[in-house]
């Protein structure tokens, strides 16, 4: 004897499960993407190559950081030695965490560094006068162009210079 399927009526969610439903997708969809984005890692600081870019071990390896939305002297160039030199003083062999933003044209990972303790190490070489505030990167930025502001007034780092060069001009000879 054949049996009869049985048919149930579909049923719908209430509006409240479905919300629910909804909200949890959505938030797991939110960190999903905000890891994609912003893959944030912690390391040592391996090595300081010039005043805006070090090195961060990363999963064994040396990952190579630019930092986000300043530009340090190069080398060669007036304070580029000192550039370096606070940079060195500020993160060489210590613990790091990295706010990432992407890469630059030369696969850099570009980020925001900080301290075990805090400190937002761009920002501390922007008031502290060792680097400009990139505006071209960092338009945006309000807290940069305050602290490069307040380095200029203070006359602190190259700012003691009465016409210090930006980098990306210095580039161009």
């Amino acid at each position: 004897m054949l049996r009869q399927p049985t048919t149930k009526p579909l049923q719908f969610c209430d509006g409240d499960t479905l919300l629910k439903r909804a909200f949890v997708a959505s938030v797991f969809c939110l960190a999903f993407v905000r890891s994609a984005i912003a893959a944030d890692f912690s390391g040592p600081v391996v090595s300081v190559l010039d005043g805006d870019t070090i090195e961060v071990l990363h999963n064994q390896h040396p990952e190579r950081i630019r930092l986000h939305g300043i530009d340090c002297p190069e080398k060669g160039q007036a304070y580029g030695t000192k550039a370096k030199q606070a940079t060195s003083a500020l993160v060489f062999g210590k613990e790091v965490t990295l706010q990432t933003y992407g890469t630059d044209k030369y696969k850099r990972t570009l980020a925001d560094v900080f301290l075990p303790d805090g400190t937002n190490v761009n920002h501390e070489l922007v008031k502290e006068g060792w680097c400009w505030w990139y505006r071209k990167y960092a338009p945006d930025n309000v807290e940069l162009e305050r602290l490069e502001q307040e380095a200029k007034d203070d006359k602190k780092g190259l700012w003691a210079d009465p016409e210090p060069v930006p980098p990306w001009e210095w580039r161009k000879k």
